[in-house]
């Protein structure tokens, strides 16, 4: 059986939850990234994350031990700039609500950068900020009030740390939403710039998108039409994966990006039995049950695709009993 990344021409990572954990590497990453330059497998680095310059971003990788080029990162704040370039006359003003990096980026791109509503802005863009000042998201609400578009980098409500869930650039944008209504044009993850971007880097015509989210990384890469891959070392895990709509169901799943190189799982489904390697599950009076646990990965598998299968179908699947089984690696 073949590995999976055979069926692809490039891999794309998502960073938080996939590569790091705030300082630290996912355990596993440099290893499975290595492997793939190892079989020439061209691969870039995708964040939603728009604090930070492509370069700060290398230096954080170069010093967890992947070595990287700044071609092969693309943030959602350089998609960001790039969707102002086109919706925006050259010399516009527009506030940044965001990182130094961010303003350093839209001051390059030619704009003329204000802080002041009062300034008449003639669009704002919010990006990822840890140390956003309150005073910033006021003025943001006050121009948007008066006119001004209204951009994002992207809409991420948390970011995955070694500390926990720690609230996202869609926090800071919900916190405006409450004043203004509506939402801002996005360029990152679920929306399609930042993915056709970067697989455009790479000259890929069939890349696959690894992530650790549903909501942002999976629907991203199926807006853009690419395979997806969701790995549990960040936020979502099993609960999440098996209460999936359509548009949030990842092609293949693995426990870390290392997955990449192992074989392409199997899942066969026959009626309301489903099986994947030697785990099988059954789908009894609305409940999923267990014939057969095996391996956990496989477990959940089967279960996904069986859970899925009766739900749009319109019938009851329950899988707790699984949630339970794999909770301690898979789970929450």
């Amino acid at each position: 059986m073949s590995e999976v990344i055979a069926a692809y021409d490039a891999a794309l990572f998502d960073l938080d939850g996939v590569v790091y954990l705030g300082p630290e590497a996912v355990p596993g990453a440099p290893e499975g990234i290595a492997a793939l330059r190892d079989r020439s497998v061209p691969v870039c680095f995708v964040t939603n994350n728009a604090a930070r310059a492509p370069e700060a971003v290398v230096d954080q990788l170069v010093g967890l031990g992947i070595p990287c080029t700044p071609d092969e990162v693309i943030t959602s704040g350089q998609a960001g700039v790039r969707m102002l370039t086109e919706e925006l006359p050259q010399g516009a003003k527009v506030l940044v609500c965001g990182s130094r990096a961010l303003t350093d980026q839209v001051t390059a791109a030619g704009f003329v950068v204000t802080t002041s509503a009062d300034d008449a802005p003639d669009a704002v863009i919010q990006g990822y900020e840890p140390d956003l000042p309150w005073s910033t998201l006021t003025e943001t609400a006050l121009a948007v009030q008066r006119g001004a578009r209204w951009f994002a980098t992207n809409a991420d409500p948390t970011r995955p740390t070694h500390r926990g869930l720690e609230p996202g650039a869609g926090a800071q944008i919900a916190v405006v939403r409450m004043v203004v209504g509506g939402n801002p044009q996005a360029a990152g993850k679920p929306e399609r710039p930042l993915m056709q971007a970067a697989a455009a880097r790479l000259g890929a015509g069939r890349p696959i998108f690894v992530g650790d989210r549903l909501d942002t990384d999976v629907a991203g890469g199926r807006n853009a039409g690419m395979d997806t891959m969701l790995v549990f070392s960040g936020t979502h895990r099993a609960p999440e994966l098996f209460a999936a709509d359509p548009a949030h169901r990842p092609t293949h799943l693995g426990r870390d990006l290392r997955d990449l190189l192992a074989p392409a799982a199997t899942v066969t489904r026959n009626g309301d039995e489903a099986c994947c390697g030697d785990a099988r599950v059954r789908l009894v009076d609305g409940s999923v049950t267990i014939v057969a646990a095996d391996d956990p990965l496989d477990l959940v598998r089967a279960t996904a695709a069986l859970v899925w299968a009766a739900r749009d179908e319109g019938r009851a699947a329950d899988p707790s009993a699984v949630e339970a089984a794999v909770a301690a690696e898979l789970g929450r």
